[in-house]
């Protein structure tokens, strides 16, 4: 990644990504690169690029979709943070403690802010977990397991909403490579 980033940098999650869905990510960059956003890249094989864009926030969201729907048949929700929306993602951490365990703290992107009365309700569910929800975004520190959990698969029902998640270490390793556009000449 070399030059100045010319636009604004934003982390693409792709929700529902892995099992029978899948985002080929080597395609997925090119077919980004191709639709002429810059310095992009991706970060695992479960849903998650890096992108440069001068179209703004609706835009590529829109363009992305239909890339998506396009080219790889995936026509489920797209979720996008500024880079620094996610830095302030990382920094307002109700949990630092958790961080220690990165794969035990998770962050959920809402497409929506949920209702305060349906955030009460999913709180009156967790059993030994913790949750934090800010705006559109629900952190949730899972100390057995995010699949000894029982919440992650009501959250959306209970809050109305759609989200998509990504663990500690994921969110921090998006934020590494976001901050790192532009910063090369």
């Amino acid at each position: 990644m070399s030059g100045k980033a010319a636009g604004d940098v934003y982390i693409v999650l792709f929700r529902g990504v892995g099992g029978a869905t899948q985002l080929p990510v080597a395609k997925l960059r090119a077919a980004l690169t191709k639709a002429g956003f810059g310095h992009v890249s991706t970060y695992i094989n479960s849903g998650n690029a890096i992108l440069v864009s001068d179209t703004g926030r609706q835009e590529t969201h829109r363009l992305i979709g239909d890339i998506a729907r396009r080219d790889f048949g995936f026509d489920k929700e797209i979720m996008l943070a500024s880079r620094d929306e996610w830095q302030r993602i990382i920094d307002a951490n109700p949990f630092p403690e958790a961080a220690d365990s990165p794969t035990r703290l998770h962050v959920f992107v809402l497409k929506d802010e949920p209702k305060q009365k349906d955030v009460e309700a999913l709180q009156a569910r967790a059993a030994g977990e913790r949750l934090h929800v800010s705006g559109n975004i629900l952190y949730l520190h899972v100390p057995d397991g995010f699949s000894a959990s029982k919440l992650p698969p009501v959250i959306d029902r209970l809050l109305g909403t759609v989200s998509t998640a990504r663990n500690w270490r994921t969110v921090l390793a998006l934020g590494k490579l976001a901050s790192e556009i532009g910063l090369a000449d």
